[in-house]
């Protein structure tokens, strides 16, 4: 692993018009997309959108019809897979052999030492709280246990990138949380991350940039931070203190709720061409106890794109 996360100048993993298609189906139409180094990169689309078989193409599970990916700047090749972790969504672990006899040899399939291999999985084990699973078999543990087993499993030979499709499926919250906060260490130490989900509260914790695709094609790409600002509706939520009864503001602002707390304040929702000629308005009304912009979710942009690409298409 390289060092502590710097800037983002160089792309480590590039996709460069790659097209899919399955007999009549085109499944990917020429996409691109270039991820930082040492950043989340978020992939985001419906079911049936083309991610599953973008990933495969990374993985060399299946090779483009048109295209191709670069990894550091060079051609993906075979030897890359030690290079790589993949955490795909359909989990699959072999029942009856024990939990840590399976992680040392999945490791080595990884090109890890066995010695190494076992040493570096207690570690995680003592890690994730579940050093008493060592010598279970794999059919003993809970789905949340045997996940936790593939995420250490994925990452254990320290791959520069490492694909997550739908990581946090079946976890509890608490869990959710550990997965996060490694997933986050993991980038600060030098790995660069795709990160698969239909959870955009997790797009917006985590990811740095990301992409949206829908029927194979790209909609929409770019920082997470620069989206919501490019989809915002200038909405502003305040609390004002009034120095009367009521509230006006001046035409050309649209209030969309209002109502009094206990303490005499106003909170009011408003839509508004000129913020600061509101505000200007407002402290004519009262004190100005907080301010501030209201920004779309991912989850709205992702539902209102997919929706009118679909309806376009």
């Amino acid at each position: 692993m390289v060092g502590p996360k710097t800037n983002f100048s160089m792309n480590y993993l590039e996709i460069k018009n790659v097209s899919k298609s399955y007999g009549m189906k085109k499944v990917l139409d020429d996409i691109s997309i270039s991820v930082p180094q040492q950043s989340i990169y978020g992939l985001l689309g419906p079911n049936g959108a083309g991610k599953t078989t973008l990933i495969r193409i990374i993985n060399q599970i299946t090779m483009p019809d048109t295209g191709q990916v670069l990894l550091d700047g060079k051609p993906l090749s075979p030897k890359d897979v030690e290079i790589i972790g993949y955490l795909p969504e359909e989990r699959g672990l072999y029942k009856k052999m024990k939990v840590g006899e399976q992680a040392v040899y999945l490791a080595q399939l990884k090109g890890m030492d066995r010695r190494d291999a076992d040493s570096k999985l207690r570690h995680w084990f003592v890690k994730f709280g579940i050093t008493e699973w060592w010598d279970k078999k794999v059919e003993e543990l809970s789905k949340g246990m045997q996940q936790k087993v593939q995420f250490i499993v994925t990452v254990i030979h320290e791959p520069r990138l490492l694909i997550f499709d739908e990581p946090f499926s079946g976890f509890d919250p608490v869990n959710v949380n550990l997965l996060k906060n490694e997933i986050l260490e993991l980038r600060d130490k030098g790995a660069t991350i795709l990160f698969s989900t239909h959870n955009m509260a997790s797009v917006e914790e985590l990811c740095d940039n990301i992409m949206l695709i829908n029927k194979g094609e790209k909609i929409l790409e770019g920082k997470v931070s620069d989206i919501k600002q490019q989809y915002k509706s200038h909405i502003y939520e305040m609390i004002v203190r009034p120095f009367k009864e009521g509230i006006d503001v001046p035409e050309g602002n649209t209030i969309t709720a209002m109502e009094n707390d206990r303490d005499g304040n106003v909170h009011i929702t408003v839509k508004s061409a000129n913020s600061n000629e509101l505000i200007r308005s407002v402290l004519d009304e009262g004190e100005l106890v907080s301010y501030k912009e209201i920004l779309p979710s991912m989850n709205d942009i992702f539902i209102n794109l997919v929706t009118a690409n679909s309806s376009n298409s």
